[in-house]
């Protein structure tokens, strides 16, 4: 049986954690699930992550919490959230910063799964190369397991793609977030690696992208400082299982989820 991987799309607010409440043991159950990874850079508020949020996110049964710019965004609660090494940022900020890009999970059958973290940099921050940043991560992760599951957190399509190719047949998932919309190009690379541009997004769709579609177009009329609210209608589930094989870490099949809750 291969192990099977199930990746949720940035969790917004409290509707995308009500959402994962309600629905995480059935996909768990329903897929066989060994190890739950989800993007928690909007967990709270819609922006950045608390150490409240995060529990209750382990309490429901994620394993791993990955994220991005926006897990700055609380900064009195960046030190203790960073402490915790469930809970991973971008790989590729500079030395120095709190935190690591990456984790080694053991499932309940002992099987080792590596989640490594990057971060974009097309209008994005400039920071260290995401390519390089991952050529020195796996080489240094492939020494405890063949499965490493990669979390991109990027703005443009182009730089999702190029990565995954860069990495195909070096690790076994490349699933990008952060657009917030799900994306129909979920597939096996040619050297065994899974590949989605955007695995969407955890909250209300009645919304843009999870924030209230008023003020966020008002802002877009008037350019003026607005005050975002997280949206709560329309709750929709994103994310994707990924299959794979514990010996060679390839990836031995990819469904994407998208649920209405």
């Amino acid at each position: 049986m291969p192990v099977k991987i199930l990746f949720i799309g940035d969790v917004v607010g409290k509707p995308g954690r009500q959402a994962l409440s309600r629905e995480l043991d059935r996909l768990v159950d329903r897929h066989a699930i060994d190890m739950v990874i989800a993007n928690a850079e909007n967990a709270a508020g819609g922006f950045g992550l608390t150490v409240d949020v995060a529990s209750e996110l382990f309490k429901m049964g994620v394993h791993c919490l990955t994220s991005g710019n926006h897990i700055w965004d609380k900064k009195e609660q960046v030190s203790l959230i960073l402490a915790d090494p469930r809970i991973i940022r971008p790989a590729n900020y500079v030395e120095g910063v709190p935190g690591r890009g990456s984790m080694l999970f053991s499932t309940p059958g002992g099987v080792k799964i590596a989640v490594l973290n990057l971060e974009g940099r097309i209008y994005l921050k400039n920071l260290e190369c995401p390519f390089r940043t991952a050529d020195r991560e796996i080489e240094r992760l492939k020494q405890e397991t063949q499965i490493v599951f990669v979390d991109f957190h990027a703005e443009a399509t182009s730089e999702k793609s190029a990565l995954g190719w860069y990495l195909d047949g070096r690790v076994t998932a490349l699933i990008g977030t952060h657009t917030h919309v799900q994306t129909a190009d979920e597939r096996i690379l040619t050297q065994g690696t899974a590949f989605m541009t955007d695995a969407g997004m955890t909250g209300s769709f009645d919304s843009v992208i999870g924030m209230g579609k008023e003020e966020t177009i008002r802002k877009f009329l008037n350019q003026l400082p607005a005050k975002f609210e997280v949206a709560k209608k329309d709750i929709r589930l994103n994310g994707v299982v990924v299959g794979v094989d514990e010996t060679s870490g390839k990836a031995v099949s990819i469904e994407r989820i998208n649920m209405s809750c």
